[in-house]
């Protein structure tokens, strides 16, 4: 019999941790709970642990939450990680999402909404590795494919010839609504709004810094890129086969 993903809370705030401690193993999960940074992260890098989802607030004693999803994706630790947030503000909720947080959810939240985004990306993780999903879940999965390459948005992964690359949610998500739109011109604002729901005027800096990353992903040459093209002042176009 499986066992139940466990969920571990990386939040100093002690009543905040004992409530979602109790209301995750209320629901079925078995849960890790750590307060400091620097411990936390070396529980997630001890390849003898194992997590299937952190719950990680962006500031920690230690290593804050910034650092530590840094930390997991440079050791290729592809854990999904839903960042919590303080008071709103856009500058974390960037931040988070340009380290490689799958998700946020900015503090104070509702706890149902808490769970379903947990469900959400548990769910991910479960597509990306079963071998026979459900026929609601092959009606999702998709794939795109250019230059020798697929984006696998359901496995979270883009395979190209020599190597596969895992994507967190939000790599695929932006890689989604990009090739969606396929020769067409799409804002930073755009992305902000629709892709990262970041209602406020912000620096966009994180996105120029999160389009060069995705540029290593997709690019035979990235410092030149012939797919994913600046336009300058605005945003970004896709383009699946250069002329």
């Amino acid at each position: 019999m499986n066992e139940p993903p466990l969920i571990a809370v990386i939040e100093d705030e002690e009543h905040l941790a004992q409530g979602l401690v109790f209301n995750l193993q209320a629901e079925g999960y078995r849960t890790y709970q750590e307060a400091d940074g620097d411990a936390a992260l070396a529980w997630l890098l001890d390849p003898t642990q194992h997590a299937d989802l952190v719950v990680l607030d962006c500031m920690l004693p230690g290593s804050d939450g910034f650092t530590i999803v840094r930390a997991m994706r440079e050791a290729q630790r592809y854990t999904p990680v839903l960042m919590l947030t303080a008071r709103s503000r856009p500058e974390d909720i960037l931040e988070g999402l340009e380290a490689g947080a799958d998700d946020y959810l900015p503090k104070p939240f509702d706890l149902s909404i808490l769970l379903v985004r947990i469900k959400s990306l548990l769910r991910r993780t479960a597509w990306q590795r079963n071998a026979t999903p459900t026929a609601s879940e092959q009606t999702q999965s998709s794939e795109y494919a250019f230059n020798h390459r697929t984006i696998r948005f359901d496995a979270l992964e883009l395979a190209a010839p020599n190597r596969t690359t895992n994507l967190t949610v939000m790599e695929a998500d932006l890689l989604r609504y990009l090739t969606e739109r396929e020769g067409q011109i799409v804002s930073r604002k755009e992305i902000l709004e629709q892709v990262w729901r970041v209602h406020e005027d912000t620096d966009t800096r994180a996105i120029d810094n999160f389009i060069v990353r995705l540029r290593r992903y997709i690019e035979d040459d990235p410092a030149n890129p012939q797919h994913l093209i600046t336009v300058r002042g605005i945003g970004y176009r896709f383009v699946a086969n250069p002329t």
